[in-house]
């Protein structure tokens, strides 16, 4: 039988573990957002507006405003490239 581990002791491990899940899941996430950042950019060069709720979503949250209230010129603005 296995000898059993002390509170503290599994406890430390389990931070350990979330640690280093953390900082694998992060760099996956940025890659992820990146891929999606770019997909929905391109999703709105092609379509017009009033867009799919995803996209909507996704630009609601990238202005900091409910989706009501955004307008075509805010999301153009936001996908256009920066010169």
């Amino acid at each position: 039988m296995a000898e059993r581990l002390s509170t503290s002791t599994r406890m430390a491990r389990a931070r350990k573990n979330g640690r280093v899940s953390r900082i694998e899941n992060g760099h996956l996430k940025r890659k992820e957002r990146a891929s999606r950042d770019k997909r929905m950019a391109e999703l709105i060069q092609k379509g017009k507006f009033p867009y799919t709720p995803a996209i909507m979503s996704w630009v609601s949250v990238k202005l900091g405003v409910r989706s009501v209230l955004i307008s075509d010129e805010q999301i153009k603005a936001l996908v256009s490239p920066k010169s």
